[in-house]
């Protein structure tokens, strides 16, 4: 299975009545993006291009996946970035990999972790922030270890948000 079906799949588990469309297209990481003094991509940069994207094809909600390094300013790197309550929202799947942290290769955790990561995401399109649970999906993870630690669910009160905005 396709890594984007996987992401795909938690997104439709999470946010059961939505649709979910796989994209055939390949969007370029901008150049511009790229910090060499850090060897990584500004995401806030490639979330743009996604948002632009997501316009053009008329989508209501789009997420990018891309396997480049992300960074924002003052932050040492970050899983992914979202518009809050716009209609993108990005990840990166370098970091969600165990060989990263030099462990070995484990495709159910990877997939867990980008799933994961794609709800928290979406949630913030959503109009969901950072949940002080550390089991909620929408717990801001500022390690591997948070998400690891978080479930692929939504806490109650969040839950509750998600629901008013989908309609489930």
């Amino acid at each position: 299975m396709h890594m984007s079906d996987t992401v795909g799949n938690s997104l439709l588990k999470a946010f059961p009545g939505l649709s979910c469309n796989r994209a055939r297209d390949v969007l370029a990481v901008p150049k511009e993006a790229y910090n060499p003094a850090r060897n990584q991509h500004n995401s806030s940069m490639i979330l743009l291009k996604v948002s632009g994207y997501a316009v053009k094809a008329e989508a209501d909600k789009i997420l990018g996946v891309t396997d480049v390094d992300l960074y924002v300013p003052r932050m040492n790197f970050v899983f992914g970035e979202a518009q809050y309550l716009g209609n993108a929202a990005l990840i990166s799947l370098h970091r969600l990999r165990p060989e990263f942290y030099g462990k070995s290769q484990d495709r159910e955790l990877f997939e867990e972790r980008a799933g994961k990561e794609a709800i928290h995401e979406i949630g913030h399109t959503l109009g969901l922030g950072h949940c002080k649970n550390p089991n909620c999906v929408m717990f801001f993870s500022n390690s591997i270890l948070d998400t690891d630690r978080k479930k692929s669910d939504f806490c109650d009160s969040c839950y509750l948000l998600v629901r008013r905005h989908v309609g489930t």
